[in-house]
C-alpha cells in the first residue's frame, strides 16, 4: 500500500524511522516522482529525500498502516 504523507520536523522523521524498525515487513519511503527509494531504517537514506514535498510510505504491514491511521483493508 502506497499512503502519501507530509513529513514537517525531525521528530516525525525519527517517528516514522522508529515505527519501520519496529516491524519486520519492509517499510520504504519514496520520493514524488519515484525517483528515489529508500528504507525507513536508514537514517542515512532518509536524508537524500526532499522533506519540502509530500513523500510515498510503502507497505503491507498492518501495524504500520495503523500507526498512521490507515485501515488495513482500504486501498490506496
Amino acid at each position: 500500500m502506497v499512503i502519501p504523507i507530509q513529513i514537517d520536523s525531525i521528530e516525525e522523521l525519527y517517528s516514522l524511522q522508529q515505527l519501520a524498525c519496529d516491524v519486520d515487513e519492509p517499510v520504504y519511503v519514496h520520493s514524488p516522482d519515484g525517483s528515489i527509494m529508500v528504507d525507513a531504517r536508514s537514517s542515512l537514506g532518509l536524508f537524500t529525500l526532499d522533506f519540502t514535498k509530500p513523500v510515498n510510505i510503502v507497505t503491507d504491514s498492518a501495524y504500520v498502516l495503523r500507526k498512521l491511521g490507515v485501515h488495513a483493508g482500504a486501498r490506496a
